[in-house]
């Protein structure tokens, strides 16, 4: 999602025109609800305490982790703040938003390869069936259309809008 809110961004500034930003704002609002809302107090709450017990020399990359998630609400407000001031003030603050949104997806692709790097691995080889029966049960509740699931009815017009108009490889525009 956030790779395709840049290539949106990209290609709106290789045309010279103003971004989609009914499209950026229906982006956004997918990382505040999905990631921000729902996956990562579930990995604060049940998949961090789980390796904390079992693997202590994880606890500054679980640390680090945990600070991003406490920060990512105040982060997602800042970027919808950039992109709102760019949509109601035009062009001169583009770059504000710009630079914010590649502050989020740099910090974002980080905090991602660690928990890919060091935290999965070490799940995959310290964690007991009963605990991944239950993170599977606590993920699967999310229902996130982007990682293979139906969309809960409420949130079908937010992924129909995304899809249609959002640049590939998110949507089909």
């Amino acid at each position: 999602m956030l790779r395709s809110m840049h290539l949106l961004v990209a290609q709106a500034q290789r045309s010279g025109q103003a971004p989609d930003f009914a499209v950026l704002r229906a982006m956004l609002f997918y990382v505040d609800e999905f990631p921000e809302r729902l996956h990562h107090p579930k990995e604060t709450q049940l998949l961090f305490p789980a390796l904390r017990a079992r693997c202590p020399e994880l606890w500054g990359t679980l640390d680090r982790l945990e600070a991003d998630h406490a920060r990512g609400e105040a982060a997602v407000r800042e970027l919808a703040h950039a992109l709102l001031a760019y949509e109601v003030l035009g062009p001169p603050r583009r770059q504000d938003f710009v630079d914010a949104l590649d502050r989020y997806i740099d910090g974002y692709l980080c905090h991602m390869a660690a928990e890919e790097q060091e935290v999965l691995p070490a799940a995959q080889r310290h964690l007991s069936a009963a605990d991944w029966a239950t993170l599977d049960t606590a993920f699967a509740a999310n229902r996130d259309p982007l990682t293979g699931h139906a969309a809960d009815p409420v949130f079908q017009p937010l992924f129909q809008k995304i899809v249609r108009e959002a640049p590939a490889p998110i949507g089909l525009a």
